[in-house]
Formats: structure tokens, C-alpha cells, sequence
């Protein structure tokens, strides 16, 4: 199944993490990023093959190198930005910090202090939303500005602003 959407992204060249984003400017579907990434992937190392390789195919170039390191950075900064909800949500569901921190591979203070990162970019993205909404309309932003706002910040991975006492 392809949505206008998905045909749009196929086709997008990347060179730059920040070139992965849907049209409105929200985050690319994990999936299609690592399909873009693997064709990318793909070229480049059909190009260890002979010369005279019997089948027809596509070599990679520099273009390819550039996409696959675009695509791989903003894959890593859309799974470090999940990682955080998803402590929380381990948290909320009766994971210890110990289980935590051993899924993360790190110390159960680094994962607190993980959750306490995105909890206070949480706070600030709700504050920063609610300022907007309230400043009135011709001041420099349109009236609907601090709504597209907030939904941009949603849609770029930003999704759960309410943390859970459990989580503090």
C-alpha cells in the first residue's frame, strides 16, 4: 500500500539528517527510513562485486555513502528520542531501574537521569506551547502558529507530555 506520503518520501533525496521529514515536518516512519537506508546499503556493496558479475545491477557512488550516513544518524536520533517515553512507560508498568538500566546497558542513575532530561523537555515544549497560545494574534506569529507548533513537536516524536509520578 503507498500513500501520497510514502511516494513523496521514496523519491526525496537525502543528504542530510534533517532532509527526513514528511512534507508537514514530522518524523519518517522508522520502517521507511531503514527501507531507503538498505537500498542505499544494497548499491554500496554490490559495488565489492566483479566487474563482470553475470546479473544486472545497481553500484553504489558517494551519493549513496552520503544518504546512508544521513539516513543512519537520523534513525539513531529517532530511537535515542524514544528511548525515554519507553523508560518511562517500563517504569509506569512495573520494571525496576535495575531491569531499566540493563536493557539500556547503562547504570540505573544514567537512566534516570535519561528520564529527567526528556521529563524537563517535556516541560519546557508544554510551556513553550502554552506561551504561544497565548500571545495574541499580529505580534509576529500567525494565530495559528503556536498550534502547528505544538503539533510539529508531536509529530517529531513528542508525543507523551504527561509523566507518570512513577516516573520521577
Amino acid at each position: 500500500m503507498s500513500t501520497p506520503e510514502h511516494e513523496r518520501w521514496t523519491a526525496l533525496t537525502v543528504r542530510r539528517p534533517d532532509d527526513v521529514r514528511t512534507e508537514a515536518g514530522g518524523a519518517v516512519p522508522l520502517p521507511w527510513q531503514m527501507e531507503k537506508l538498505t537500498e542505499y546499503n544494497d548499491r554500496l556493496s554490490n559495488r565489492r562485486l566483479p566487474a563482470d558479475f553475470p546479473y544486472d545491477i545497481e553500484r553504489g557512488d558517494a551519493d549513496d555513502s552520503l544518504a546512508a550516513l544521513a539516513l543512519g544518524t537520523s534513525i539513531r536520533r529517532d530511537i535515542e528520542r524514544e528511548h525515554a517515553s519507553l523508560v518511562c512507560e517500563a517504569i509506569e508498568l512495573g520494571a525496576t531501574w535495575d531491569q531499566v538500566a540493563a536493557a539500556l546497558d547503562i547504570s540505573a542513575d544514567e537512566a534516570r537521569y535519561l528520564l529527567r532530561e526528556w521529563a524537563d523537555g517535556q516541560r519546557r515544549m508544554r510551556l513553550r506551547c502554552a506561551f504561544m497560545a497565548a500571545v495574541p494574534a499580529g505580534r509576529g506569529r500567525s494565530p495559528c502558529w503556536s498550534e502547528w507548533s505544538c503539533r510539529a513537536s508531536a509529530e517529531a516524536g513528542v508525543q507523551r507530555v504527561a509523566v507518570s509520578p512513577t516516573c520521577g
